[in-house]
C-alpha cells in the first residue's frame, strides 16, 4: 500500500520555472476571460480560478448565449472551452507562446460567438508586457505542469478540511491567476483600515475593496525567480506587530520579515511522514495566533460538524 507521503509529490520551483512562468500568464489570460465577462463579486472572487479533477477550471462564466468554462486540462494538455449551447473547442498547450496562445484562446471564442476583450497588460509581474507581443519561446513541461497541479490537489483537499471549521464569512478555495496561487480567507466580520500597499500594474481601489475587512488568509505559492522556493504562507490583515510573536506549528514555519507572513516550504511539508497533518498545523497554529492578537470572536466564528458527519 503507497504511504500517505508519497502521494504528495516532490515539487522543486527550479525544475519547471519556464513552465510556471508560461501558467502565470496563460492563467491571466483566462482570468481576464472571467473577470470581462462576470459581474463584480466581493473581494474580486469572480475573478479566480478553480483546481479540478484535470487541472484548472473558470467555472461557468456567463454570456449572451448562456454559460460557457475554459478548462485547462493537464492531465492531456490542453485548453478546453465548452459552452452550454452544446458547442466545444480545444487546442494543445504544448508549443504556445503567450502571444500564441492568447491569439488562439481569443480565436476559439469568436468561433464560439463568445465576444469578449480584455486588457492584454499582465497584472503583478515587474516587467510584463502585453500578452499579444510576448513571443519569447518557452518549454511546455508536461510533467511538471501535470505535477504542479497534483500539488494544488493536494493541498486543496487540506484546505477544505481546514474550511470546514469556520462558519463566519469565509472564501472559495481558488487560485489567484494575478498572484499565481491557491487561496483560502477567513473574516472576522469588522471593517478594516484602508488599505495603502501597491500592486504592479493593480489598481489601488481594488486592493482596498479586496482588504476593506479584516482578514486571516492562507495559501500556497509555487516559488518565483526572486525566491525560488514554494511555500505556504498565513497572514492576516490588519498586520498586527503582535502577530510575528506568537509560537505556530511546525517547529520548521517561519516569520518573513520582507513579507510579513509566517512561511512553511512545501519540502517540509512534503517530507513529514503525513504531510496533510503537517499542513493543518501550520493552518490551525497560525489561525489562533491571528484570532488572538485580532481578538476574533471564536465562539461565533468556529465550528466543529463532525458529530452530524458521524450520524450520516
Amino acid at each position: 500500500m503507497a504511504s500517505k507521503k508519497s502521494t504528495w509529490p516532490v515539487f522543486q520551483f527550479t525544475d519547471c520555472k519556464d513552465t510556471i512562468n508560461l501558467l502565470h500568464q496563460w492563467t491571466q489570460i483566462v482570468g481576464k476571460v472571467r473577470l470581462r465577462k462576470s459581474p463584480w463579486q466581493n473581494h474580486s472572487w469572480h475573478v479566480s480560478l478553480y483546481v479540478d479533477h484535470q487541472g484548472l477550471t473558470t467555472g461557468n462564466i456567463p454570456y449572451e448565449n448562456g454559460v460557457f468554462e475554459i478548462m485547462f486540462d493537464f492531465i492531456h494538455h490542453e485548453l478546453k472551452i465548452k459552452t452550454s449551447s452544446g458547442t466545444r473547442d480545444r487546442f494543445p498547450l504544448g508549443g504556445q507562446t503567450v502571444a500564441s496562445f492568447y491569439e488562439m484562446l481569443m480565436e476559439k471564442l469568436k468561433f464560439l460567438g463568445i465576444d469578449v476583450k480584455i486588457n492584454t497588460m499582465p497584472n503583478e509581474i515587474v516587467g510584463a508586457i502585453p500578452f499579444t507581443k510576448n513571443t519569447k519561446k518557452l518549454p511546455y513541461q508536461a510533467n511538471e505542469a501535470q505535477k504542479f497541479w497534483k500539488v494544488l490537489v493536494q493541498i486543496q483537499n487540506v484546505f477544505t478540511l481546514f474550511r470546514s471549521k469556520f462558519t463566519g464569512k469565509s472564501s472559495p478555495i481558488h487560485f489567484f491567476w494575478g498572484s499565481f496561487d491557491l487561496a483560502y480567507t477567513r473574516f472576522s466580520g469588522r471593517k478594516a483600515p484602508l488599505f495603502q500597499g501597491e500592486m504592479p500594474n493593480m489598481p489601488l481601489a481594488v486592493m482596498q475593496e479586496a482588504y476593506s475587512h479584516e482578514v486571516f488568509s492562507v495559501g500556497f505559492w509555487p516559488g518565483g525567480i526572486a525566491f525560488p522556493t514554494p511555500v505556504f504562507y498565513a497572514y492576516s490583515y490588519p498586520n498586527l506587530p503582535q502577530f510575528k510573536e506568537e509560537a505556530v506549528e511546525p517547529k520548521e514555519a517561519f516569520w518573513s520579515e520582507d513579507m510579513g507572513e509566517f512561511m512553511l516550504s512545501y519540502e517540509e511539508v512534503q517530507k513529514s511522514a503525513n504531510p496533510s497533518e503537517t499542513l493543518m498545523a501550520f493552518l490551525n497554529s497560525t489561525y489562533a495566533a491571528a484570532a488572538k492578537v485580532a481578538n476574533w470572536d471564536r465562539d461565533l466564528l468556529d465550528c466543529d460538524f463532525s458529530h452530524l458527519e458521524k450520524k450520516q
